[in-house]
């Protein structure tokens, strides 16, 4: 592996472990997580790989093939402001494993993706690979639990991300050839098995050639723009409520927000369709997959990258264009944004049986309209996987 071969050069000697967190894929559920609804996911074969020894000084010194520079910092003194860099994931997951556990030894590390940057949650998979790399050069094992919530706090209280769990729940948690079913308000799962009539699919993702980034996209300012339609709705419903931050769609009777969408300012209306619909698309579609129907299924998805589109409002004009040549293309069950829908990519429930012919056809088409994107846009076909699981007890 690169991340092998760069680590030998950088440091003349061979890595002592490798670490390995999967990408995810959210065929229903998206931007429902932050506000404690239901999620579904994959975790699939490719993801990010750590190369790492342990160095008994505390000195953690970190290295990516996709990013320039190197990252240092001491596990005794974690910065408390984040630099701005691909590594503050690690700051951030260094400092939340400190609060629960004493650390002695650092890592010499470099990670390694095995695909573009954009939508498949690349962010929690190295943060989880180098909290696995960290927990065993300090003989530390965790719960599942605790690693999604260390990845998590630092997403989100140090990088500055408003996201729920279902990144690293579904990194953690997922089982090759079953779909996760995770509800955010409680963290209660199940992985619901393959139907043995189940038409066969394949995970293909397209990515449109532009990186992107949650932290400087309008995530968060989505997210707030739910929230404050919730309060609202609330308020005019005359229902208790408290501050700001504790908010959540999740707590609003659905028939309120029926009854009184039409009060809303349209932006946060919109949002809030979004959020509806999506938690009720994310229970047709469980229902979809335990009877093995996969053109629901693709339906149901395809549905959501609407609904992504027209009422949450996301995605770059590329993206939404790559969105609608897909799916219009034979073989193609269903397919939306890979994440959050700022830029990166768009993945399909595809056939494998049209593998080839759906490729060439949507490469076509999507570099007839954005030829400059020719050598960074890419096609990729995955499977299912397991989530991250060494070292947890």
């Amino acid at each position: 592996m690169k991340c092998e071969e760069l680590f030998r050069s950088i440091y003349g000697t061979q890595a002592q472990g490798i670490t390995f967190a999967p990408y995810r894929i959210c065929p229903l559920g998206a931007h429902t997580d932050h506000n404690l609804g239901p999620v579904t996911g994959f975790a699939i074969d490719r993801g990010i790989h750590i190369a790492y020894s342990p160095d008994e000084s505390g000195k953690v010194e970190m290295s990516s093939l996709q990013f320039p520079g190197k990252a240092g910092w001491s596990v005794t003194s974690v910065p408390g402001e984040k630099a701005g860099d691909w590594a503050d994931y690690l700051r951030g997951a260094t400092l939340f494993l400190k609060e629960k556990y004493p650390l002695s030894a650092g890592i010499k590390g470099v990670a390694e993706g095995s695909l573009p940057v954009g939508g498949l949650s690349s962010s929690a998979a190295v943060t989880l690979a180098f909290i696995t790399a960290l927990c065993e050069a300090n003989a530390i094992s965790l719960t599942a639990g605790e690693l999604i919530d260390i990845a998590y706090e630092s997403e989100r209280k140090y990088v500055g991300v408003s996201l729920g769990r279902l990144d690293q729940s579904c990194e953690v948690l997922c089982k090759k050839d079953h779909l996760l079913y995770l509800d955010t308000s409680d963290g209660s799962y199940e992985l619901i098995p393959e139907h043995a009539e189940m038409k066969p699919f394949k995970t293909a993702v397209f990515f449109s050639g532009l990186e992107h980034s949650l932290v400087s996209s309008k995530y968060n300012l989505r997210v707030d723009e739910l929230k404050a339609g919730i309060y609202a709705l609330q308020a005019f419903a005359g229902l208790d409520y408290g501050s700001f931050a504790d908010t959540y769609a999740r707590n609003l009777p659905p028939e309120v927000y029926h009854e009184m969408r039409g009060r809303l300012p349209e932006p946060w209306r919109l949002r809030c369709e979004h959020w509806f619909s999506e938690t009720e698309r994310v229970q047709l579609g469980a229902k979809a997959w335990r009877r093995g129907d996969t053109e629901e299924f693709g339906r149901l998805i395809t549905e959501s990258g609407r609904s992504s589109i027209e009422n949450w409002q996301s995605g770059a004009p590329e993206q939404i264009k790559l969105y609608e040549i897909m799916t219009h293309t034979d073989g193609i069950y269903g397919g939306r944004f890979a994440g959050a829908g700022f830029k990166g990519s768009c993945f399909a429930l595809i056939d494998p049986g049209y593998e080839e012919q759906a490729e060439r056809e949507i490469t076509e088409a999507y570099l007839r309209e954005y030829p400059a994107l020719e050598g960074k846009y890419a096609v990729f076909f995955c499977g299912t996987s397991d989530g991250c699981r060494p070292g947890l007890t």
